[in-house]
């Protein structure tokens, strides 16, 4: 018997998205100036350091967004299984990874980019597994 209604492996992908992706945008809203200063400091030598508020912003948007999905996802798989929440939910996710992984190669922070890796496999993974 399971206490995800079937769904383990999908609610957990999404449980640990919806931390990964509330809690950064969290972070960003209750220390924006202080998130401002180091990401512009880090795109200082990059294509993109005229932009770093309005890209932080639309970053911030879209993982409130990706998260607030995801947790409606979980409800609607655990109560009903439906995945559609969930799905667009991880799909914002992997859109904004896929934002933030152009912005390290930008910014030429290799390591940076490959640490996004992980997150985007798993997000991947959860798509899949919800098709």
């Amino acid at each position: 018997m399971s206490i995800f209604n079937n769904h383990s492996a999908e609610i957990l992908i999404l449980i640990f998205l919806i931390v990964t992706f509330l809690q950064s945008g969290i972070d960003k809203i209750t220390d924006w100036k202080g998130n401002v200063s180091f990401i512009t400091d880090h795109f200082k030598n990059s294509p993109l350091k005229n932009m770093v508020p309005m890209l932080l912003g639309i970053i911030l948007i879209i993982e409130i967004i990706a998260g607030v999905l995801m947790v409606v996802g979980v409800y609607q798989l655990a109560t009903s299984g439906v995945k559609n929440a969930a799905v667009i939910g991880l799909e914002l996710s992997a859109i904004t990874l896929i934002m933030l992984l152009l912005g390290q190669r930008l910014a030429k922070d290799y390591a940076g980019a490959m640490s996004l890796t992980v997150y985007f496999i798993l997000t991947v993974f959860g798509i899949y597994l919800l098709q």
